[in-house]
């Protein structure tokens, strides 16, 4: 659920959307990872000045752990990791 409303989310963001992929890695009990892969060019947009987008993005998704109780890190990385 979270990762579709991320990924809807990014692609809107982003000049590249057919490049984003974004996966949820559990770290432990009541403690994910949500990893956003994108074009390179469109990382920047995705962090944003100073992290502003990211950090919206953050406080949109910590509106999650209230129905479900998990806490949420999010990360921004290119393409290429995630083919790597």
């Amino acid at each position: 659920m979270i990762e579709n409303f991320v990924r809807d989310l990014a692609k809107l963001i982003v000049s590249h959307p057919e490049d984003v992929v974004v996966e949820r890695h559990n770290l432990g009990e009541k403690f994910d990872e949500i990893v956003i892969y994108a074009h390179k060019e469109d990382a920047g947009k995705l962090i944003g000045k100073d992290g502003r987008m990211i950090n919206a993005l953050k406080t949109l998704i910590s509106g999650c752990k209230a129905k479900d109780g998990i806490s949420y890190r999010v990360n921004v990385r290119t393409a290429e990791e995630y083919r790597d």
